[in-house]
């Protein structure tokens, strides 16, 4: 297994986001503008539109235990959210705490280490689990998570029993699941049912590569090469709808997956709240359930990808502490609480917190435990410029050449690394050989 280890960002990347980042001199844990004790503090803080129910809900059981910590809540339309919300930082805006996906934000120089304040506070990392390491930067903490994403593969159970065929298995190999979507699928036209829906992003072919321990920022990406390759023929089997009928119809996994005639959907978590919203308004009739993703042979069942998604406190707020405060109970153990039981799967976890994810058995998918018990790798590495740069760019271009006949999988896959080298090693600074 691979695991991401950066030798350095370039010097100047490096110095700005610590330079900003640093409490410069200060008594560690105490920034300038910090309000004394017993005094009101008034935090502003910019969630994710989908999170700020969950939010408010988490900071009213906060407020009972600190009545002098004031939150005024803001947010912004999902599509401009990263965009505004990183001009509105580097302008100045008076914002204290923000979430979302920390590397947007790394080069800004604008985010707060939190190494000082998890110690002074003897901060108990380990519900966190692999992801805390994960999400160190040359060493340093600069946020927390408060959910993550991760992946699993939903099957509609109905169609299964009407062709007469075992339901999808805990530990299946990406062979064994090809053969069942060959197995799965039958018909033609509008009327086709469709072994398998991979949606049209990048993650939903190299997440296989992923599950090596591998890295979108590797030198060696031939785990990519045979990612790509996977996709690619199961577009031929007939087994997946071709990328190009995706574009072209603006096939979308949710309203794929609802419509009924696909047998099984490789997506995130997520999916499982908008099948129960579905279920709800009586606009899905068919039985349901999820199983772990395919893994490669040699690699344990279980293993998925993950991405997390943070809390991150302002480097220039005047509110350090009360922000850091705020932090650590919306990551913890009580915040997690709530977004567990509001269906979100979190970044702290527990025995606990894990129940109360999987709720009562009253509602699907009946085995929601396999979501609380994989094995997760990083989906990309958290690095300035990787999602935007080279995951929402470079991957997904040159994937989409492939994948509608312009090149091999073999070409794809060395350009990407050629692009990876010219369009973001060398603004980033360059990176260490991969630890086997």
């Amino acid at each position: 297994m691979k695991k991401m280890l950066p030798l350095a960002l370039v010097v100047g990347l490096l110095g700005g986001l610590l330079s900003a980042c640093s409490s410069g001199g200060k008594e560690e844990g105490k920034p300038d503008g910090e309000s004394a004790a017993g005094e009101k503090v008034t935090l502003n803080m910019t969630v994710l539109p989908d999170d700020l129910e969950t939010f408010q809900q988490v900071y009213s059981s906060f407020k009972q235990d600190n009545p002098d910590i004031e939150v005024k809540f803001d947010t912004i339309p999902q599509k401009q959210y990263y965009e505004k919300l990183r001009l509105q930082l580097s302008s100045g805006e008076p914002i204290d705490l923000f979430g979302g996906n920390m590397d947007v934000f790394l080069d800004t120089g604008i985010i707060e280490p939190l190494d000082s304040y998890i110690k002074s506070n003897n901060v108990d990392v380990s519900g966190y689990g692999p992801l805390y390491d994960e999400m160190k930067i040359n060493g340093q903490i600069f946020s927390l998570p408060y959910r993550k994403s991760t992946w699993i593969l939903y099957y509609n159970k109905t169609l299964f029993d009407q062709m007469k065929v075992p339901y999808p298995k805990d530990d299946m190999t990406w062979a064994e699941f090809r053969e069942l979507a060959k197995q799965m699928t039958k018909g033609e036209g509008a009327d086709k049912i469709y072994g398998a829906f991979l949606q049209p992003w990048a993650q939903t072919w190299y997440l296989q590569a992923v599950q090596h321990g591998a890295s979108v920022i590797d030198k060696d990406l031939s785990p990519f090469k045979d990612a790509l390759q996977f996709r690619m023929d199961m577009e031929k089997d007939g087994s997946i709808m071709s990328w190009s009928e995706q574009i072209t119809t603006s096939a979308h996994y949710n309203a794929a997956f609802q419509k009924g005639n696909v047998a099984m959907n490789l997506i995130g978590d997520w999916h499982v709240a908008q099948l129960r919203t579905a279920e709800e308004e009586k606009k899905i009739d068919f039985d349901w359930d999820i199983v772990p993703v395919p893994h490669p042979e040699g690699v344990p069942a279980g293993t998925s990808m993950a991405t997390p998604v943070s809390i991150m406190i302002n480097s220039k707020s005047k509110h350090k502490e009360a922000a850091f405060k705020l932090l650590e109970y919306m990551t913890g153990p009580k915040g997690a609480k709530q977004f567990a039981a509001n269906g979100f799967l979190t970044g702290y976890m527990n025995d606990e917190i894990k129940q109360i994810y999987m709720g009562d058995a009253s509602k699907k998918p009946a085995n929601i435990h396999y979501l609380v018990e994989q094995r997760e790798y990083p989906e990309y590495p958290l690095l300035p410029g990787t999602k935007k740069a080279l995951v929402d760019a470079v991957y997904r271009q040159e994937g989409e050449v492939a994948l509608t006949g312009g090149q091999t999988a073999e070409q794809a896959i060395q350009k990407i690394a050629e692009r990876v080298r010219l369009e973001w090693a060398d603004k980033y600074g360059e990176f260490a050989e991969q630890e086997k």
